[in-house]
């Protein structure tokens, strides 16, 4: 019997992969000086925005010019005309009135406008003189029964001018549905009626 274990040749590990130390010493190294050399330039992009503080509008927020009113919405169409409100400052499209007030009080639409978040602190005097302002319009010496019976009359007067344009514009509906449009007889005749009315004859 022959000894086949005394011709077993070594283990071959050659395939294991070998470290060299000192390459990834100084990969670690390089890496290191990157980083202090970011930590050492500021990552800001110039000088802070100087923002306006918050004002009041002066215009008033148009909710309801379109109310009632259908239209036809294309998906290609431009947002402007897309349904919803569309603000113009932020090029986009809001779907209820609720959310364009969000979107027109918030962030990003003041930011847009050039105004921060933040209110301007009024000073003593100026709160002084809007108190001032405000009694003078509140007073009582200004304000006489002639004045709210002058409004009330342009009030009726405005209301009943309101009816009569309604008025007339039911009795043009009602001309226009009553005018039927004009047939041929002899068509009329070729197609077996004289017309649309009913032939009962009371």
């Amino acid at each position: 019997m022959s000894n086949t274990s005394n011709n077993v040749a070594g283990v071959d590990n050659t395939f294991r992969r070998k470290f060299d130390r000192e390459e990834y010493l100084e990969r670690a190294r390089e890496r290191e000086r990157q980083e202090e050399e970011g930590r050492a330039k500021p990552k800001g992009k110039g000088p802070p925005v100087q923002r306006k503080p918050l004002k009041h509008r002066d215009y008033e927020v148009d909710l309801e010019s379109r109310l009632g009113k259908t239209q036809v919405v294309t998906p290609v169409a431009p947002l402007s005309q897309q349904a919803g409100y569309y603000c113009s400052v932020c090029e986009c499209v809001v779907k209820d009135s609720a959310n364009y007030l969000d979107h027109i009080n918030g962030k990003k639409h003041q930011r847009a406008l050039g105004m921060s978040m933040r209110v301007e602190r009024a000073s003593l005097e100026q709160v002084q003189e809007r108190f001032e302002v405000l009694k003078k319009r509140k007073d009582v010496g200004s304000f006489t029964e002639q004045d709210l019976d002058e409004r009330i009359l342009k009030q009726q007067q405005e209301e009943e001018e309101r009816k009569r344009l309604r008025r007339e514009k039911k009795k043009e509906k009602k001309e226009k549905a009553v005018e039927e449009p004009e047939i041929d007889p002899d068509v009329a005749a070729m197609m077996g009626f004289g017309g649309f009315r009913s032939s009962n004859k009371k």
